[in-house]
């Protein structure tokens, strides 16, 4: 058995039925040229014969001594993971999307591995899709990214490939921790507390500073200046997801004019997008919207498990002029990532751990609706720049379906693939009334820096 490092186990501490902790993909191919009318019935039959999966496909939850451990699953039942489904008539994109958002509202089974494949057939236009779930304490984004690119292909030739659970690792596999090994236990967190009380000195410094720096101005993000907000009640277990791409060339020339980087760009569109649907229902705070943006510290090229750092950026929606909200951003945004320049990724975590503690007190208590550390989530993963292929069926679209969490109604995540930013909006259905009218806000955002940017 393999423990669950402390980051991966918050996941599972974090889960309940209002707030399920899985994230999921949305993939969506053409068939391939000569698929004839049985194609969708042979590929569910041939998918199916792939019985044995691979690690981490085949890992369930072990619970001993206050630990969750990895443990092989010898009773694996594949039609509990694979389902093979159709689409309501017509078979648009709108019953794609109300089908995926209502299978990211059900929990997982924590008595098996933790993951799902659907095989979603009956859309419009001879297209497909994979909506694949894994809970949060298996798979980080750009731990999900690789596994995703594993397992298709760049070859439109390439007819061998087994689905992404039947993937075998070309990695050694890591050295297990055996919880009956008492001094292997105890020597593996004696190191972990080691590292961690080491970084307590840079943590007091570096929260220290945060905390005058927000004394002194306004547009700078400490701990305690995300507002209060409609997007920050109470959330049902329900979800609503809303997908679009937008051209990736249209945010780099926004960029290039104002010498800012894609993801400040992203930032600033998010920024304009919310400010705008909160007026439309007439909720727009005073002051600024706060994002969490998750930032990978990953130095590695493991494919599980969860190692990031997360920075609190100013989305400046209290400014009407596009051209200073991107400048706020970009000025937050580098500060936070300076001050994760001059850390250990120890210290980087707990930081993070440190800068959420507010928010984790509200998602496991409730006891403090007022501290509110962040607004919203924001979170963008580099995807593949050239066109995929999952046997002769090319990968039309590439949509990331994530965790809204209590209080923090929103999430908003993206990838990039081949031409193409491809969002994905995750919220509770009930907090966030036409939630889908983001996507035209987002457009609008765009368009507004474009004019600011004389394109």
């Amino acid at each position: 058995m393999k423990p669950l490092s402390p980051v991966d186990q918050v996941f599972l501490w974090l889960e309940k039925r209002q707030q399920p902790m899985h994230v999921g993909g949305l993939h969506i191919f053409s068939f391939p040229e000569g698929a004839g009318n049985k194609y969708m019935t042979e590929l569910a039959e041939i998918m199916r014969a792939y019985t044995d999966p691979q690690p981490p496909f085949n890992q369930k939850l072990h619970f001993k001594l206050g630990q969750y451990y990895w443990e092989t699953d010898k009773q694996f039942d594949l039609e509990h993971h694979f389902r093979h489904e159709a689409l309501p008539k017509p078979g648009r994109i709108r019953e794609l999307l109300s089908h995926v958002s209502a299978e990211h509202s059900n929990l997982m089974d924590r008595e098996r591995p933790l993951w799902e494949t659907h095989l979603i057939e009956g859309i419009r236009g001879r297209r497909f899709a994979f909506y694949h779930k894994a809970h949060h304490c298996m798979v980080d984004g750009i731990a999900a990214m690789r596994m995703t690119l594993k397992s298709y292909s760049f070859d439109p030739e390439r007819s061998d490939m087994p689905p992404i659970w039947a993937m075998k690792s070309d990695k050694r596999p890591r050295n297990e921790v055996t919880p009956g090994d008492t001094i292997q236990s105890i020597a593996h967190f004696l190191e972990g507390a080691g590292k961690q009380i080491a970084t307590i000195p840079t943590l007091a410094r570096e929260m220290t500073k945060a905390m005058a720096k927000s004394r002194k101005s306004d547009e700078f993000v400490s701990i305690f200046n995300a507002p209060q907000c409609v997007l920050n009640q109470k959330i049902t277990g329900s979800r609503r997801f809303a997908a679009q791409s937008y051209p990736i060339e249209r945010i780099r020339a926004i960029g290039k004019v104002f010498k800012a980087t894609l993801n400040d760009v992203v930032l600033a569109v998010c920024g304009s997008a919310l400010r705008n649907y909160l007026i439309s229902l007439q909720e727009l705070p005073d002051r600024p919207l706060i994002a969490m943006v998750p930032m990978s510290i990953r130095k590695d090229d493991s494919d599980s498990g969860n190692q990031v750092a997360m920075i609190l950026a100013n989305l400046g929606t209290h400014l009407a002029d596009p051209t200073h909200r991107l400048e706020v951003i970009k000025h937050s945004v580098s500060e936070a990532k300076q001050r994760f320049k001059q850390m250990s990724q120890e210290e980087a975590v707990n930081y993070t751990a440190l800068t959420l503690a507010p928010t984790g007190i509200n998602m496991l208590t409730g006891l403090a609706p007022k501290w509110q550390a962040f607004n919203v989530i924001i979170s963008n993963v580099p995807g593949p720049d050239k066109p995929m292929y999952w046997n002769g069926a090319k990968l039309e679209g590439l949509y990331p379906v994530s965790i809204p969490v209590d209080r923090v109604a929103l999430n908003i995540t993206l990838l990039s693939y081949v031409d193409n930013l491809e969002f994905g909006l995750t919220a509770c259905r009930r907090t966030l009334p036409s939630m889908q009218r983001l996507l035209d806000y987002l457009e609008s955002g765009i368009k507004e820096l474009e004019i600011a940017a004389g394109i």
